[in-house]
C-alpha cells in the first residue's frame, strides 16, 4: 500500500497552516435554525444574525463561530450579554448548558469586497458567494458543511436602488418600509450548509416559464438579469427545462420548491453557484445568441445550467460532510452534466470533448508537483483544491463504477444514495457503499481511486494464434510516483476492449468488459481468425494513458473501420501524434499516413461534420509536450506548423469544400453545429497550407459571417498570421462589441492566444488597454490564462512571458487571490522543461514566494510546486 501524505511539508507561517483530512472532528456545536436580518447597502450592511445553537455531544467545550474580517457590534446569549472574546478570526462564546440563542450584530462594506467572497458589489447587484468559506464574511458562524441549518432570511433595502431581493426557498411576506425602503421575507424549508446560502438584491428584470414536474407540481422559473440582456436568456430557460426533464427520466429527481431562480452577475469567481433553489451565475454561462456566442457557448450553458441544477440533489439535498470530499458532490455531478449534454447532442463528440479536457487539464496534474488523489489528505487554502482532479477525474470515477456495475445496478445505487442520506452531509466511502449495497459488488479495490494521486499506465500487445482462431492480450499496469506517494498498489482499470480484423475490418466476436486488477494479466478471445487489430479502452472506459504494441499499418486501418467513434478518433490522433512527435525530436516524420487518414475522414459519408471536425483536429502543443521527456516548445511548435502546412496543402479540395459549407446561424441543431466546427478546422488547416489563400478565405468568412462561430473561427486563423486582414478584423470586431463585455473577453482572449512571433507584445500592451481590468475575473482570464495557455508564446525563451504571468498573479492577488493562485500551475511544471526555461520558471516561483504579505492561496500552490 502506498503512503498517502499528499505533499512533502512545506514551509509554513502561522497563517499557511496545514489542514488534515485524518483530523476531522465531528462539530461541537449544530445550529438548527438560522435566523438573518440584513439591512443592505453598498458601503455599510448591517447584519444581525440570530442561530438556535446545541450541544453535540457529551463536552465542554465552547461554541467557536468563524469571522473573517468581522468585528462584532452585539453578542448575547438567550438575550443576555454573552460571555465572548475572539481568538484569531473566531468568535468564542462560553456556554454553560447544552442549548441557546446566540444573537451577533456586524456592519460590512460590501463595496470594498474585492475578494468577490461573502456579500459583494458587482454592476449595481449586491450579491454573495460562500463557498467555500465565504459565509464567515458575512456573520459569525460555524460555517462548516456538516453544520446543516433551516434559514430564515429578511432583506431590507432602498427601492428605487434595489427594487428586487431574492434569497434561498420560498418568498414568505413583503411590503414597503420607511424612507423609500422596502423588505422581503425568504424561508428555505430544506436544512444546507452556510457554503448554500445565496441573496442578491438590484435593478433586475426577469425571464418567467414554469415547469410541472412528473407528480404534476408546478414550479416558477425565473432567470434574472439587466433588462437589456432579456433576449439573451432564451437558451439558457431552454437548458434548464431540458435539464429538469432529464433529471426525472434519468434519476427519477423531481425538483422540491416552488419557485426556482438563477441570477446572471458580472463579477465572478467561478462558473455558477448551485444555492438552494437560488444559483448564482457568471454572465458567461447565462448570456447567449447566435450574434454574440459561438456554439460551445451554447453547449457550455446548457451544461453548466444542467451541472447546477443537478446539484439540487447531488449537492444541496445530500451534501459533503467536509471539504476533502468535495468530489462527492462535483465528481458526480459533472458526470451527470457530461451525460446529459451526450443526450442532447452526440454522445461520441461530448466524449471525445470531455476526454480532451481531462487530457489538456488533469493529466498534467497528475503528473506534476500540485499531483493530488481525487479526496485530497490535506490542504491549506480549500479553493485551491477545486481542480480538474476533483472535478473532471473525479467524474471518470463515477463514468467507471457505472461501467463496472452496469446502468441498471448503477440507477439502483443512485437511489439507495439519495433515499439513505438525504438531508445529510456525508463521504465519498458513502456513495461507494450505497453503489456496493445495491449491486452487491465489492468494491473495496475500486476505493485506491479516490486515494491514490497518478494517471495509471497500460502496456497492452496482442499474440494472434490462427491454428486455434484464438488470440491472447497482454496487460501490465503502473502508477508513477507523486508527490507524497510512491510504491502504489495495482488499480481496477475497467478496459472495454475489441479485436477487429485486419483485413475484413469486421469485429471478431462481442465487445469485452476487461478488468484489470492486477499489475499484470492475460485475457483470452476465441473465435479470432484474422490477424486482430486491437481497439482498447473503448470510449475511455479508464482514465489511463496507454501504450500499445502495434503492427506497422494498424493504427490506419483502425482509423477507417472501427466502429467504436472513440476508439476511431483515438486512432487518428495516435497517428498524428507520432508524426509529431518524431518531427519535435528532430527525426523525419512522414505524414503521408496521416494524410490518407484525414482524407478518408473527411470524405467519408457515414461519419457527421462534428466529428470529423474533432478527429481533424491536430493533437494541442500542450499534449505534445506531455509525452516528451523534457518539453521543447519551439520544437514541438515548428514540428505541428509543418504538419499543418502539408496537411493543408495536400487536402486543399477537400478541406475548401467542407470551408465553403454555409448554414444559417439561428439553426443550432447537432447538425447544424457540426458543420461550423468541421468549417473553422478546415479554414485553419488550408491557412497553414496555403497563408495567401487562408487569409482572403478567412476575411472573406468574417465579414460574411451571421453568427460568432464563423466570425470567430475566422478570427482565431487570422491572429496567427500578418497582413491587413488581420488588423481589419480585430479593429471591425473592437469597434462593433466594444459595450459587450462577454464578447469584449473574447476579443482580449483571441490575441492572447495566437500562434505568432509578436504574441508577447501584444499581450503586454493589451495588459495597458483602457478596456482591461485585474478586477472581472472573466477580463483577466480572457488575457492572462489564455496566454499561459499558448504554449510557444508563454514560453517564449527570454522569459518574458513568465515574467508577465508573475507579475500578474502578484497584482491580482492582492485584490482576488483566488484568480490569482489558479494561474500558479502554468509555472509550476517547470521540472517537465528543457534546462533553459526550468530555470528561468523556478526563479519565476521563487519571486512569488519570497513577495511579503502573500495570500495562503497563491502561497500553498507556489511553494509545492517548487518542494
Amino acid at each position: 500500500m502506498s503512503d498517502v501524505l499528499e505533499h512533502p511539508e512545506a514551509p509554513t507561517t502561522p497563517e499557511h497552516v496545514a489542514i488534515y483530512r485524518k483530523d476531522y472532528l465531528p462539530p461541537d456545536w449544530l445550529v438548527p435554525e438560522i435566523a438573518l436580518d440584513f439591512d443592505l447597502d453598498p458601503d455599510r450592511t448591517h447584519v444581525r444574525s440570530r442561530l438556535t445553537v446545541k450541544r453535540n455531544g457529551e463536552h465542554d467545550r465552547p461554541l467557536r463561530l468563524a469571522g473573517n474580517g468581522l468585528t462584532p457590534l452585539v453578542v448575547r446569549a438567550n438575550g443576555a450579554d454573552a460571555d465572548w472574546r475572539v481568538g484569531g478570526d473566531a468568535l468564542v462564546i462560553e456556554l454553560p448548558g447544552n442549548e441557546a440563542t446566540i444573537e451577533t450584530e456586524v456592519d460590512i462594506a460590501p463595496a470594498a469586497n474585492s475578494k468577490l467572497m461573502g456579500l459583494y458589489a458587482s454592476g449595481g447587484l449586491l450579491c454573495t458567494q460562500c463557498e467555500s468559506e465565504g459565509f464567515r464574511r458575512i456573520t459569525f458562524h460555524a460555517d462548516r458543511p456538516d453544520v446543516l441549518s433551516r434559514y430564515r432570511v429578511r432583506m431590507s433595502a432602498d427601492k428605487a436602488r434595489f427594487p428586487i431581493l431574492l434569497a434561498n426557498g420560498n418568498l414568505v411576506a413583503s411590503g414597503d418600509g420607511e424612507n423609500g425602503t422596502h423588505w422581503a421575507d425568504w424561508e428555505d424549508p430544506f436544512p444546507k450548509p452556510s457554503y448554500l446560502f445565496a441573496m442578491v438584491a438590484g435593478d433586475l428584470s426577469a425571464n418567467r416559464d414554469r415547469f410541472t414536474t412528473m407528480s404534476g407540481r408546478e414550479v416558477e422559473l425565473n432567470i434574472w438579469v439587466r433588462e437589456k440582456d432579456l433576449p439573451k436568456t432564451g437558451h439558457a430557460m431552454e437548458s434548464l427545462k431540458a435539464a429538469m426533464r432529464w433529471d426525472e427520466e434519468v434519476y427519477g429527481r423531481e425538483y422540491d420548491l416552488d419557485l426556482f431562480n438563477i441570477v446572471a452577475v458580472d463579477d465572478f469567481n467561478f462558473g455558477a453557484m448551485e444555492n438552494k433553489g437560488l444559483n448564482i451565475f457568471n454572465s458567461r454561462y447565462i448570456l447567449a445568441d447566435e450574434d454574440t456566442a459561438t456554439d460551445i457557448d451554447f453547449d457550455n450553458i446548457a451544461g453548466v445550467v444542467a451541472h447546477e441544477y443537478f446539484h439540487n440533489w447531488s449537492g444541496d439535498r445530500v451534501t459533503c460532510r467536509d471539504w476533502f470530499q468535495l468530489s462527492l458532490k462535483e465528481g458526480f455531478t459533472v458526470f451527470r452534466d457530461q451525460s446529459f449534454s451526450g443526450d442532447m447532442g452526440s454522445k461520441a463528440v461530448k466524449r471525445i470533448e470531455d476526454v480532451r479536457l481531462l487530457r489538456a487539464a488533469q493529466f498534467p496534474e497528475d503528473a506534476g508537483p500540485l499531483a493530488h488523489s481525487v479526496r485530497p489528505e490535506s490542504y491549506i487554502e480549500i479553493t485551491n483544491f477545486y481542480t480538474a482532479t476533483v472535478y473532471n477525474k473525479g467524474a471518470e470515477l463515477i463514468r467507471m463504477m457505472q461501467t463496472i456495475l452496469g446502468p441498471e445496478a448503477f440507477r439502483k445505487g443512485s437511489d439507495l444514495y439519495f433515499e439513505r442520506h438525504d438531508g445529510e452531509a456525508v463521504t465519498c466511502e458513502d456513495f461507494v457503499r450505497a453503489m456496493e449495497d445495491a449491486s452487491g459488488v465489492d468494491l473495496s479495490q475500486f476505493r485506491l481511486w479516490y486515494s491514490q494521486a497518478g494517471t495509471p499506465r497500460v502496456k497492452a500487445h496482442v499474440e494472434h494464434d490462427a491454428s486455434n482462431a484464438t488470440a491472447i492480450l497482454h496487460l501490465a499496469q503502473s502508477i508513477p510516483d507523486t508527490p507524497g506517494q510512491t510504491g502504489k498498489s495495482p488499480m481496477v482499470l475497467p478496459l472495454k476492449t475489441a479485436l477487429i480484423g485486419a483485413d475484413s475490418g469486421v469485429p471478431q466476436g462481442e465487445e469485452q468488459l476487461v478488468l484489470l486488477t492486477e499489475g499484470s494479466a492475460s485475457v483470452r478471445f476465441e473465435g479470432v481468425v484474422e490477424p486482430p487489430l486491437l481497439s482498447i479502452n473503448r470510449e475511455f472506459s479508464a482514465p489511463v494513458l496507454l501504450d500499445v504494441e502495434r503492427r506497422a499499418g494498424e493504427l490506419e486501418r483502425l482509423a477507417e473501420v472501427d466502429p467504436d467513434p472513440f476508439a476511431r478518433y483515438e486512432a487518428c490522433q495516435e497517428l498524428m501524434m507520432r508524426a509529431l512527435l518524431a518531427g519535435a525530436r528532430g527525426e523525419s516524420a512522414d505524414s503521408t499516413s496521416v494524410i490518407a487518414a484525414m482524407r478518408g475522414t473527411l470524405i467519408s459519408n457515414a461519419l457527421d461534420p462534428a466529428f470529423k471536425g474533432e478527429a481533424l483536429s491536430l493533437p494541442t502543443e500542450g499534449l505534445i509536450g506531455d509525452r516528451m521527456e523534457l518539453v521543447d516548445p519551439d520544437a514541438i511548435h515548428s514540428s505541428r506548423e509543418t504538419l499543418r502546412s502539408a496537411i493543408g496543402a495536400a487536402l486543399a479540395d477537400e478541406l475548401g469544400r467542407a470551408q465553403s459549407v454555409s448554414i444559417s446561424g439561428a439553426d443550432l441543431s447537432p447538425q447544424a453545429k457540426g458543420i461550423r466546427r468541421l468549417k473553422s478546422v478546415a479554414l485553419s488547416l488550408l491557412a497553414a497550407g496555403n497563408p495567401e489563400r487562408g487569409a482572403a478565405l478567412a476575411k472573406a468568412q468574417f465579414d460574411a459571417a451571421d453568427n460568432m462561430t464563423d466570425r470567430q473561427g475566422a478570427m482565431m486563423v487570422l491572429a496567427s498570421m500578418d497582413g491587413p486582414e488581420r488588423e481589419a478584423a480585430f479593429a471591425a470586431f473592437f469597434e462593433r462589441y466594444r459595450d459587450d463585455s462577454l464578447v469584449l473577453d473574447k476579443w482580449f482572449a483571441l490575441q492572447a492566444a495566437a500562434q505568432h512571433e509578436d504574441t508577447v507584445d501584444v499581450v503586454e500592451a493589451l495588459a495597458k488597454h483602457p478596456d482591461f481590468t485585474v478586477r472581472n475575473p472573466n477580463r483577466w482570464r480572457a488575457l492572462v490564462s489564455n496566454f499561459a495557455a499558448n504554449q510557444w508564446a508563454f514560453h517564449h525563451a527570454s522569459g518574458r512571458g513568465y515574467r508577465f504571468v508573475t507579475d500578474m498573479i502578484l497584482e491580482v492577488d492582492r485584490i482576488n487571490p483566488q484568480v490569482a493562485a489558479r494561474q500558479v500551475p502554468s509555472i509550476g511544471r517547470w521540472r517537465r522543461f528543457e534546462p533553459t526555461r526550468a530555470k528561468l520558471m523556478r526563479a519565476e516561483l521563487e519571486r512569488i514566494v519570497a513577495t511579503p504579505g502573500l495570500s495562503k492561496d497563491v502561497f500553498e500552490q507556489a511553494s509545492k510546486s517548487l518542494a
